[in-house]
């Protein structure tokens, strides 16, 4: 059985900040400073939560689908995912590990505007995706 909490913990966090990402223009009192400093969170938060997300998968795979010898690599690990029917737009997979490693040491301005851009639909496609993982858990009685 897959321990989903890691997972669980970084998708609520990065749902919840996002919400607080796009509620900061509506807040008054907030500097330059603020909020620069939640949309990084957001980032970090997408980067911390796409880790646990790709790690997840990959247990998945191995455990429930017997999958041995997998790659190291998350968007080997999402090909796979897709031909196995968990997903069905690899590479808007693919596009989220571009802009993840594309955010690892360098937040400029043009590269937190792509993460940022692209969260909201990572936020739903992990969702879905964490949902459909979770279906194929035993169930305990």
């Amino acid at each position: 059985m897959i321990d989903y909490y890691k997972l669980e913990k970084s998708l609520g966090h990065l749902t919840l900040q996002y919400r607080n990402y796009c509620l900061v223009d509506k807040r008054s009192g907030l500097n330059p400073l603020d909020k620069e400093a939640i949309t990084e969170s957001v980032i970090q938060r997408f980067e911390t939560c796409y880790d646990c997300m790709w790690k997840t998968l990959k247990r998945y795979l191995t455990e429930h689908l017997g999958l041995p010898d997998l790659p190291n690599s998350p968007k080997p690990i999402f090909q796979i995912a897709f031909e196995n029917g968990l997903f069905a737009d690899v590479m808007r997979w693919k596009s989220y590990a571009d802009i993840r490693c594309a955010t690892t040491h360098d937040y400029s301005e043009s590269k937190a505007a792509a993460a940022i851009k692209i969260v909201s639909a990572f936020i739903t496609d992990a969702l879905a995706l964490y949902d459909k993982m979770k279906e194929a858990e035993p169930k305990i009685k």
